[in-house]
Parts: C-alpha cells; sequence; structure tokens
C-alpha cells in the first residue's frame, strides 16, 4: 500500500486476486524507478531497489522512470528536499482527499545540475537503498537461523487445539484455572499456547521480557499536552505510523524550553527496541543511531536490552511472525486496542540452547542496523549537496 513505500522494509499485508481485472505486470514496481505517492499524504517519494523490485503496489503510487539514469537520484533527491517537496505537494488538487495525477509532474520545474553533481547525488542515493536492502537480507538470514535453531513450522502450520475441527469458526475451551483474569477470547487464542509450547520444547529456556537478563527497563511514557515548534527549536517527535520508516517523514518537534525535564526521560537510545502500544498494536523497530535523542510519542513503548548482547536477538524475535502472535494476545479495548507495559514485561521470549547461534543472531541485527544508520548518513549527504550545490548554490 502506498504508506508502506517508505518503509524500510514493507511487508504485504494485503493481497490481490489474480482474477481481478487489472495488468498485474503492470503494478510490479520495475528497477530504475521513482515513486511518489498520489492521493491522500502526496508527495512522499521512494525509490525501488532490490526489496521492493517486482512487488505489486497499489495503483496510488505513481511510477516514474528517466532517459538519463544518473538523472533518478537526482530528482529523487531533489523531490525530498525542502523547496522540491514543497513545489511538488502546491501541484496538488481536491478539497477532502489531496490528489496528484502524473500530468501535474509535468509542470514540476526540476534544476538543470551539471551531470557530475547529478551522478555524485545518484550514487550516494543508489549506494543507501543497496545498505537499506543489505539490511534487510541480514535481518532475513537471522530470522532464519532463529526458525532453524526452534524447529518452528511456518505461523499457519501450527497444530492449534480447537475444542471442534472443521467447524465453521474457531472453537476452544479454556481452563477455569488458565483465565488469568481475562474473559475476552482473544487473550486464549489458541496459537499463543501451540507457540508457547513449542518454544519450551526446543528452547534452552522460555522466560519474558521483563526478565533482567532481557531488559533493563520496560517504559510505557506518561500523556502530556504536547507544545510544536519549529525545526532546530525542539527534538524530533516520532508517531507509531513512522515507525518502520528510515528517517520518519512529516517530522514534528517538541519544544525544548516546554518540555525540558520530561524529553530527557523519553528520549531514546541506539538498540532500544520501540513497540506500537495502540491502534496498530505490535509493530516493532530497532532504534538507528542517528534516531538516539529522538523523542517517540507516547503510543510507543519503550524495551531497554539490557545489555548489547541480547538487543539484537530480542529485536529479531519480537518482529518474527511468531513474536507477533504473542504481544497482540494481550490486546484490550472495546474501540481503540491497547496493551501496557506490564503486558510488554510478561511476552513470552526462548533463550536458545546453542548461544553461538544466540550470538550470531544478535551480531547480525546489530550489524543491520549499523547499515540502516549508514543508509541514512549518505542520503543525508546527497540531500545536502542538492541544497548547497544546486538549489543555493552560488554562482
Amino acid at each position: 500500500m502506498p504508506s508502506q513505500m517508505t518503509d524500510i522494509y514493507p511487508r504485504a499485508d494485503k493481497y490481490i486476486s489474480a482474477l481481478t481485472k487489472c495488468d498485474m505486470a503492470e503494478l510490479k514496481l520495475k528497477e530504475n524507478t521513482l515513486l511518489l505517492t498520489r492521493s491522500g499524504t502526496i508527495g512522499t517519494v521512494s525509490f525501488v531497489s532490490k526489496t521492493t523490485q517486482g512487488k505489486v503496489f497499489s495503483d496510488d503510487v505513481i511510477r516514474v522512470t528517466f532517459k538519463n539514469i544518473e538523472d533518478l537520484g537526482f530528482v529523487y533527491a531533489y523531490l525530498k528536499s525542502k523547496i522540491g517537496n514543497k513545489i511538488l505537494t502546491t501541484n496538488g488538487y481536491g478539497s477532502v482527499i489531496t490528489h496528484l495525477e502524473p500530468e501535474h509532474l509535468a509542470t514540476v520545474p526540476i534544476p538543470n545540475a551539471p551531470k557530475k553533481i547529478k551522478e555524485r547525488i545518484h550514487n550516494l542515493i543508489v549506494k543507501s537503498y543497496s545498505l537499506r536492502d543489505e539490511s534487510n537480507d541480514l535481518i532475513d538470514k537471522a530470522t532464519q537461523f532463529l526458525i532453524d535453531e526452534l524447529h518452528l513450522p511456518d505461523i499457519r502450520d501450527f497444530d492449534v487445539n480447537d475444542y471442534k475441527k472443521g467447524a465453521p469458526v474457531e472453537t476452544f475451551s479454556v481452563k477455569l484455572s488458565n483465565m488469568n483474569g481475562r474473559a475476552d477470547a482473544s487473550y486464549h487464542v489458541p496459537i499463543v499456547d501451540a507457540i508457547v509450547e513449542h518454544l519450551k520444547k526446543y528452547a534452552d529456556e522460555v522466560t519474558t521480557v521483563g526478565d533482567p537478563r532481557i531488559s533493563n527497563t520496560v517504559l510505557l511514557p506518561p500523556r502530556f499536552a504536547r507544545v510544536y515548534v519549529d525545526e532546530g527549536y525542539g527534538r524530533v517527535l516520532i508517531g507509531g505510523k513512522q515507525l518502520y520508516e528510515l528517517d520518519p517523514s512529516g517530522k514534528k518537534y517538541l519544544s525544548n524550553t516546554k518540555h525540558n525535564r520530561l524529553l530527557d526521560q523519553l528520549e531514546v537510545l541506539q538498540n532500544t527496541v520501540l513497540i506500537t502500544r495502540s491502534g496498530t498494536i505490535g509493530k516493532v523497530a530497532f532504534v538507528p543511531k542517528h534516531w538516539e535523542h529522538w523523542i517517540p510519542s507516547d503510543h510507543i513503548i519503550r524495551v531497554v536490552p539490557a545489555t548489547k548482547d541480547i538487543a539484537g536477538y530480542l529485536y529479531v524475535f519480537m518482529c518474527s511472525d511468531y513474536g507477533y502472535e504473542l504481544i497482540t494476545r494481550y490486546t484490550y479495548g472495546s474501540v481503540v486496542d491497547e496493551i501496557d507495559d506490564n503486558h510488554v514485561r510478561q511476552i513470552a521470549i526462548p533463550l536458545l540452547k546453542n548461544k553461538e547461534v544466540q550470538k550470531q543472531i544478535n551480531d547480525l541485527a546489530l550489524e543491520a542496523n549499523e547499515k540502516r544508520y549508514e543508509a541514512y548518513r549518505l542520503e543525508q549527504q546527497a540531500l545536502r549537496i542538492m541544497d548547497e550545490d544546486v538549489i543555493y548554490a552560488k554562482r
């Protein structure tokens, strides 16, 4: 979906039938293509890399190809710059939902920089996206190590203990002694019990996130009235919707003077694990170096790992399909779904019998996080060149 276009590692949560009357090949992303959102939040820009190539994206995403390859990264950087993005978004139309059409792009002025500058910017952007792909490969490798060591089947293949097999809806029974004060069926879903029993069978030990060996702190930040300021006068605020992005778009800034004492308590450090706690529950992020001292919103729970030696492993398990089921089982609320810090402390975490494999998983995740920081640094370098040598260049 368009909302996933800027995710570091977009994963499909919707599927389109082959019976749909559309050209499926046209919806698949192709190499060397620039992407732009065309409705709702317009002007969001992305770049087709190995991770997204061949994936089917909504027709709400405009595809742009270029005659000269160096123009791809150059135009990407221009449209991500403050000036370029402002010019792009002023071309939108619509009173309720803003739209941007391909023909509107014909009116967007693009500076024609010397070829050497274009190539320099393009190469930085290509390298940035290549590092994102490499980080995704490392996370996939770490996850596969975890699956192999714990002999985990596909999440859909767990043998759950349904009360009546073949029933039109899922049916199951719960012993009174296992109620844990929860009468809502979503808490007692059999898949969770099946995962935990499987982990106990193959792990050295199954503990919880709240174990001092796993985490130092699990923090649910207090709600507070926010005072926003312009860039340069406050700390970056990250929302739950932006948690999967490398460089969160549409940044907001919290006043340093109005929130001075509180911000020091709410800032995050590298390798902290973040979990969304309301609305869309169970999105997990691993804080890269460039997010240090930023402020995740009060809709995000912070898990500060006990040591660097467990941080990456904790992240890999929590962001897996199995970790997601264990997180979301605690969901409560009739209108807006919620979980809290007490729930997160109770989430089951397996410790592996093979400590060397556990270390490999941890190290791969830490390396992936470093690559994401380097990818951010290269993109910022490209944007600086765009500003200094193109947009605001002095003759």
